[in-house]
């Protein structure tokens, strides 16, 4: 049996699995797809303090390393649900195993809505992207599409416009629904180009470059060039398995606040797949450190 099982491996995993190592505790971390989550997905990352430049793989390489050096032990495998038995929890996962631990930290993260189009996998990174903060440099001076209209995409635009030549806002619905105040702000800028009701079939190339997309309208298609597309659609996260452990607000994230308090005794939240208002890699590990020792201190109290 472990001390803590933690469930996912991106930044805020693997950042609660370093603080309970840290403070002399067994972990193991359960991840489903690849070690590192959705900032692999970065190939420059700019806002860690104190790193001027790394890509978001070199990131999670070198954290994957450094947990596994602390003495983690990690394994690929799909939690499908956990059983609560007090001070035990038992976590059941699709290769027939199951595991116990005296507490256990989801850190299921999200995963970002796709348009669902052809070669657009393997353009993420590569002229897809998700994140203006992140990844808006690439494009200084030069013309993007930006996919959506809610507050998330209108904030990924306002924060663009003010780097690139052009921002051309593509809405698949009639009207743009985020706030006011936020269309007020994006559409006052004079490089911001905006289209409603126009839905994006195709992701154009050349060499392997993204040059633009073919959008269709009232029957009709017609080519927008440009060189980046930010993607804004809406996250997804990956929570109902644990519903009955952890509560679930109105859009499936995790319900618990700062302290990634859960209604579950052992068990905590943290990272993306948590109620918040901020989802960046700092935040995701603030979490991951808030949970862990929270995690810690819980066992400790059950000696």
């Amino acid at each position: 049996m472990k001390d803590i099982i933690v469930v996912g491996g991106g930044p805020a995993g693997m950042t609660a699995a370093l603080y309970g190592l840290r403070n002399g505790k067994s972990v193991l971390i359960l991840e489903k797809h690849g070690f590192g989550g959705q900032i692999t997905y970065s190939p420059k990352v700019e806002n860690w303090p104190g790193t001027a430049q790394m890509s978001g793989n070199e990131f999670a390489d070198a954290l994957l390393d450094q947990v596994m050096a602390q003495g983690a032990e990690v394994d690929l495998a799909e939690v499908l649900r956990i059983e609560d038995r007090g001070s035990v929890k038992a976590v059941y996962t699709d290769d027939g195993q199951t595991h116990e631990a005296k507490a256990v930290i989801l850190a299921t993260g999200v995963k970002h809505r796709m348009l669902g189009l052809p070669g657009e996998q393997e353009l993420v990174g590569e002229g897809i992207s998700f994140c203006a903060v992140c990844d808006g440099d690439f494009y200084t001076g030069k013309t993007v599409c930006v996919a959506g209209g809610g507050n998330s995409a209108l904030q990924e635009a306002i924060l663009l416009a003010g780097k690139c030549a052009k921002v051309i806002m593509l809405q698949d619905l009639p009207e743009f629904t985020g706030e006011k105040k936020l269309q007020e702000i994006l559409f006052s800028r004079p490089n911001v180009e905006k289209h409603t009701g126009v839905k994006i079939t195709a992701l154009n190339t050349e060499g392997g470059e993204l040059t633009g997309v073919t959008v269709e309208k009232d029957g009709k298609t017609e080519t927008v060039g440009c060189d980046g597309l930010f993607t804004a659609i809406g996250l997804i996260p990956e929570n109902e398995a644990f519903k009955d452990l952890a509560d679930l607000n109105a859009w499936g994230y995790f319900d618990s606040g700062e302290d990634c308090v859960t209604k579950t005794p052992g068990i905590y939240a943290a990272g993306d797949c948590r109620s918040k208002s901020v989802r960046q890699l700092t935040t995701a590990a603030g979490d991951g450190a808030a949970a862990a020792l929270a995690a810690c201190r819980y066992i400790d109290q059950q000696l």
